[in-house]
This record gives structure tokens, C-alpha cells and sequence, in this order.
């Protein structure tokens, strides 16, 4: 369970993406490996620390569902509690059945935290199940660990 009383630095300031927020975005996004595609501005929190983008993530919208995604703190951000706060922020804002897929065990204990379980490809809406589904045959043909998770908001 996450303490509830996590709160951003007081040098911080967590708000909606601006156009002009799109390349440090992808810098982000890129710097973690993760999936560089879908990068829409529109669709991104940041959180904002002494004039530098640390910490960005998107609900990306599907039919019937929405996906937290490229979510990512800056190295010199990390373990200040940045990505806790902007993950409750997200799942706040979700307005449909909240999905996301995450490689490694050490990112789904992460999201376990937040009342995320996993899930499997079968149990997604018909929206996801393209999307996810590859990822889930790059599991099989290269043991790449990929967990897809669902929340569960009665959880907490």
C-alpha cells in the first residue's frame, strides 16, 4: 500500500503538457526505452521541477478504455517520490477501464502498489488486444518479461 501523503517538492509543479513541452517529452520517453510512438502532447501530465520537464506521463485513449503510458522521471528526479505522485494523478484522471503493460517484475510490483493486477491478453477490450498482443509475441520469441495489468480501483 502507498502512503497517501506523498507530495512533490515544493521546487515542483505537476500540469498539463504544452506544445512546447513535446521535445523534452520524447528526450524522456526515449531515455527509458520505452515506446517512442503515441507521443501526443495532448495527452501528457509533467511534472515540472526548477524549469526542467522531470517526470511526464500520458493516458493514451482507445474504444472503451484508456492506457497509462510513458510514464518516466528524469534520472536526477528519481526517488523523491515523482512518479508516485504522478501515477495517483493519472489514475485520477482516468475517465475508462485504466490498462497498462510494463516490461519487468521490478515496474508491475511498482504499479501493484497502486491497485494494478495483472492481466491477460484475453481479458482485454477488443481496443487493446492488437496492441498488447504484440508485445506479448515479442515475450514469446525473445523472453522479454511483459506484464499487462488492469486497475483495480476497489483495491485501495
Amino acid at each position: 500500500m502507498i502512503a497517501s501523503s506523498v507530495s512533490l517538492p515544493s521546487e515542483c509543479v505537476l500540469r498539463q503538457a504544452s506544445e512546447q513541452d513535446i521535445k523534452s517529452i520524447r528526450k524522456l520517453v526515449w531515455s527509458a526505452k520505452l515506446d517512442p510512438t503515441q507521443l501526443r502532447w495532448e495527452q501528457f501530465w509533467v511534472i515540472e521541477c526548477e524549469g526542467k520537464l522531470a517526470a511526464c506521463g500520458q493516458l493514451r485513449n482507445f474504444t472503451g478504455a484508456q492506457e497509462l503510458g510513458s510514464l518516466v522521471v528524469a534520472k536526477d528526479w528519481r526517488d523523491r517520490g515523482l512518479g508516485i505522485y504522478l501515477t495517483k494523478h493519472l489514475i485520477q484522471q482516468a475517465t475508462k477501464p485504466l490498462y497498462l503493460e510494463c516490461l519487468g517484475t521490478r515496474l508491475a510490483a511498482f504499479y501493484t502498489r497502486f491497485g494494478f493486477v495483472e492481466v491477460s491478453v484475453q481479458d482485454l477490450p477488443q481496443s487493446l488486444k492488437f496492441k498488447f498482443g504484440l508485445s506479448q509475441l515479442a515475450k514469446i520469441l525473445f523472453r522479454i518479461p511483459v506484464t499487462i495489468m488492469q486497475y483495480r480501483e476497489n483495491f485501495l
